[in-house]
């Protein structure tokens, strides 16, 4: 995570929409495990998107998340689903989380997380929510996740390496020298059903000592490792009733202790951490503001850190960084495209969103990017067009900027 030099540079939050052909081998996968043809397909595939990330005026690619299996075109859970595969401890269950409807109170100083359909923004338009026509959860494949049945181990080492040495080779053929892996963070994987640990402070550090080998895996090949975490975020709306400010801090601090204990030795310039509020297309009008907590965001020990900022629900918040300095030598990646409109953003709106946070934290410090991953979201012929939007965007910001 350096510092601009002569431009503002362009990144995006992770996933992008894969290939029918990728989404079908992913769904024969399952039936005839992994296979040379398989794996073939998954390194051209990654090959042919870090080109056309370049092409699009991306200067830190990724893999597109080709790695993480999505179970069809529409899925807003295969940034956290594709962890299954690469842990030790888990047993399969036919419970699907986004449809699971039990029942979790919290009480005041006791924070537990409530079912996805007893969410507060879903209860408060449980109508909208209920309507397969009004486009929020439309088209989403039902997938089952799994519990924690045993001790959390790291299996995926194969897998990670795959993805590592996948995305090194696209940008070799691509000329481009920048790169990140996305991976699960500790809070968010402390998500999955627990049958197994006694208490969520033994949970959480599972998760991180059991994730820390990817990260690990992802910073040795000399890349970067993105830190998915809505949990840090979008936890606030899975609590139920509304906790008060001060009992989710403390709840989230353990997230930020736990994940910097996984990241302990890794070199900062190598990490980012990725904050959101839930990639599915709803009200999200029991959001947390990011105001409440951006001070405990700035303690994970990242190089960057990426956040939403062009979600008509958080644009607003730009204005956190008139009063939070940004620690010296670190960057902030904030949307200035959106995952959750198919509306495309005119490249004048991209730029001025860009030169908001230059003004307030320097040109040097901004790396232009996504909201949240478009894979899954968004058709990937829209997903096209707002990459496009982003990277001329940023192109109109720099002669702004560089005058």
């Amino acid at each position: 995570m350096s510092l601009n030099n002569d431009h503002i540079r362009v990144t995006h939050a992770g996933s992008l929409p894969r290939t029918p052909e990728l989404i079908a081998a992913n769904a024969a996968k399952e039936a005839d495990g992994i296979t040379p043809e398989f794996l073939d397909l998954l390194e051209t595939s990654v090959v042919d998107i870090v080109q056309r990330q370049k092409d699009l005026g991306i200067d830190i690619p990724n893999d597109g998340e080709y790695g993480h299996a999505m179970s069809s075109s529409v899925d807003y859970g295969a940034w956290w689903n594709y962890s299954f595969a690469r842990l030790g401890g888990l047993e399969p269950t036919d419970v699907d989380r986004w449809a699971d409807a039990e029942v979790h109170r919290s009480t005041p100083g006791n924070i537990v997380l409530t079912s996805f359909p007893d969410r507060r923004d879903r209860q408060k338009f449980n109508d909208a929510y209920s309507d397969p026509s009004s486009g929020i959860l439309a088209h989403r494949k039902s997938v089952a996740q799994p519990k924690i049945a045993g001790p959390l181990t790291y299996t995926g080492q194969d897998l990670v390496a795959s993805d590592v040495t996948n995305l090194k080779t696209g940008m070799q053929a691509a000329g481009l020298t920048e790169g990140f892996v996305a991976s699960l963070s500790p809070g968010s994987c402390a998500r999955v059903a627990n049958d197994y640990y006694k208490t969520e402070e033994e949970l959480v550090y599972a998760c991180a000592d059991a994730m820390r080998e990817e990260y690990k895996a992802i910073v040795d090949a000399g890349l970067t490792v993105q830190l998915d975490d809505p949990s840090l975020a979008e936890s606030w709306d899975q609590i139920n009733p509304e906790p008060s400010l001060k009992d989710y801090l403390s709840f989230i601090q353990l997230r930020v202790e736990a994940t910097n204990w996984a990241l302990r030795d890794l070199p900062e310039e190598q990490i980012r951490l990725h904050v959101c509020w839930g990639s599915w297309h709803g009200p999200h009008t029991t959001d947390i503001p990011f105001a409440d907590i951006i001070s405990s965001v700035l303690q994970v020990n990242a190089g960057g850190y990426s956040f939403e900022a062009a979600n008509v629900r958080h644009e607003h918040e730009w204005r956190v960084w008139e009063d939070t300095k940004l620690p010296e030598g670190k960057v902030i990646i904030p949307g200035v495209v959106s995952h959750a409109t198919n509306v495309v953003e005119h490249p004048e709106l991209v730029a001025d969103r860009i030169e908001r946070f230059a003004r307030l934290v320097g040109r040097e410090s901004v790396i232009a990017s996504t909201d949240c991953g478009l894979g899954g979201r968004v058709h990937p012929q829209i997903a096209v067009a707002k990459l496009e939007a982003l990277g001329e965007g940023a192109r109109l910001a720099t002669k702004r900027l560089w005058k």
